[in-house]
């Protein structure tokens, strides 16, 4: 969640050309991550929840694209970009580590 946050406030200094594109993008994947999550740990079965987790992850990696792309349009500096890559992989493994623990 408060990656999340973390990127939407990010998003709020691309320029307003981005606002349908990239920014728009970012916020949708960055978004589906904790959605995901929610949906698939409320009333799932197992296969379900580890099959829902793997969009969550897919998701992750959507945002880690973007933040890429942000860079290379030089929206974001690359101490910026260091930092959210870093929690990005951080949270990726997590996440990678938690789905192989739904039986």
């Amino acid at each position: 969640m408060d990656f999340g946050e973390d990127i939407y406030s990010l998003s709020g200094g691309f320029p307003k050309k981005e606002m349908y594109n990239l920014s728009s993008q970012i916020l949708r994947a960055v978004d589906s991550i904790a959605l995901n999550i929610s949906e698939g740990s409320i009333g799932q079965s197992n296969p379900e929840f580890k099959k829902i987790m793997g969009y969550a992850i897919r998701s992750l990696a959507e945002v880690v694209t973007c933040l890429h792309k942000a860079k290379r349009r030089n929206y974001i500096a690359e101490q910026n970009f260091q930092a959210y890559y870093d929690e990005s992989y951080h949270l990726m493994n997590m996440m990678i580590a938690f789905r192989s623990k739904i039986n």
